[in-house]
């Protein structure tokens, strides 16, 4: 099948509702980079989480992958981590 990566991109966000308004526009620009993506964060009736985490799996140019993973980097309160897979 070839020598194929598969990127997993983590993203863990302090503020969801700051940073909301900066991750959302590299979720569009990046949109095409981005096969999946799964937003998490706690939940309640009474109670919703300041924070909350991103799940992100990467499809097309790797180049694309790693501009995306430098744009997220650059915005304060967000942590970034990555996990390379091998086909």
């Amino acid at each position: 099948m070839g020598n194929k990566e598969i990127w997993i991109l983590g993203i863990r966000i302090s503020d969801r509702v700051k940073n909301a308004e900066l991750i959302q526009p590299l979720l569009a620009k990046f949109g095409c980079t981005i096969r999946t993506r799964l937003g998490l964060h706690d939940v309640s009736e009474e109670f919703s989480s300041p924070t909350g985490m991103m799940l992100l799996e990467l499809t097309g140019d790797p180049a694309e992958y790693a501009k995306l993973e430098n744009e997220l980097l650059a915005i304060d309160g967000l942590e970034v981590k990555k996990m390379i897979f091998s086909e």
